[in-house]
Parts: C-alpha cells; sequence; structure tokens
C-alpha cells in the first residue's frame, strides 16, 4: 500500500505543489534583503574586526610589551619587538600584525592586562599592493586614535560579561 501510496504523489508532483505552496506564501512578505553599500546590518559591540592600539587619555601608549598577545596568538600573526625607556618602563618599539595570517579569534584582545590590543568593528578593508597587509604600530596607534570613542562605548557595553 505504501508502495502505491508513493507512486501516486510522485506522478501526481505532490512534492512540487508543496514548494509552490511555500513560495506562494512568502512571495508577497517583507523582503530580507540588505542592500550592501547602503544599509549596514547591525553590528554587535563584540564584532571582531581591524586591530587596534589604544592611547590612555593623557596620550600615552598603553601597550607595556608584555607580549602576552604575541604568545597567545594561535596564527602567530603578532610580532613585538620592545625595548625599555629612561624611566625604567618598557615600551614597545615594533608592534606589527598580519592581517593575512590573523584569524580574528579576539584571543590577544582577551590576553592584554591593559586593555592595549582591541579589534574594533572595521571590516570594510582592502589591500592594493604587496606588504599593506602587515600593519604596523603607528597604523594601529591612527586606528585607535580615529576610533577611540566608539571602542570606550563598546568596551563600556561588554564590561558587565568581562
Amino acid at each position: 500500500m505504501q508502495a502505491l501510496r508513493e507512486f501516486f504523489n510522485s506522478f501526481l508532483l505532490v512534492e512540487l505543489l508543496k514548494g509552490m505552496k511555500l513560495t506562494g506564501r512568502h512571495l508577497f512578505s517583507g523582503r530580507f534583503t540588505i542592500e550592501y553599500p547602503e544599509e549596514k546590518a547591525p553590528q554587535s559591540p563584540r564584532f571582531r574586526g581591524l586591530h587596534a592600539l589604544r592611547r590612555y587619555p593623557n596620550g600615552e601608549e598603553r601597550c607595556i610589551a608584555c607580549k602576552l598577545c604575541e604568545a597567545v596568538c594561535p596564527a602567530l600573526a603578532i610580532t613585538i619587538e620592545s625595548e625599555e625607556r629612561e624611566d625604567g618602563t618598557r615600551r614597545t618599539t615594533r608592534y606589527d600584525i598580519d592581517l593575512f595570517k590573523c584569524i580574528y579569534c579576539g584571543f590577544c584582545e582577551e590576553s592584554c592586562p591593559v586593555d592595549s590590543i582591541v579589534e574594533t568593528r572595521i571590516y570594510e578593508y582592502h589591500f592594493e599592493n604587496r606588504g599593506e597587509q602587515i600593519i604596523n604600530k603607528e597604523q594601529l596607534l591612527a586606528i585607535g586614535d580615529l576610533y577611540e570613542p566608539q571602542l570606550a562605548r563598546d568596551r563600556a557595553m561588554d564590561a558587565p560579561y568581562r
């Protein structure tokens, strides 16, 4: 009996009619498409995009060259060199991130004791020449200076969960 029912269902195209019914139900409903360049999808404050180095309010860079972010990076995308200053503190002389190697996991951000390295909400970036994918310390600080209000706001929203 089951074989006979399956034969008539396939002969009468029942599956096709079920699919047409589903299509007809959603044909006149609201649209789901986002017109990308003009419209942007909402982002979480925890979105992990392009990296940035932050500064203290007095203008001094936060990074103390502890190299925890370099050690915890699973892709080995971070390279840090440091030296000691006259006042005895240690600061970075070189801080490079290879964005082709980076997997945007956020481990560098979580391991930083002074909240220096962060990942911004920037996801629209491109490279035209060889070597541009390696972002150095000056570029990271410039990105951090430019987006500091948004970074501080995102950190404040995420503070209850840390």
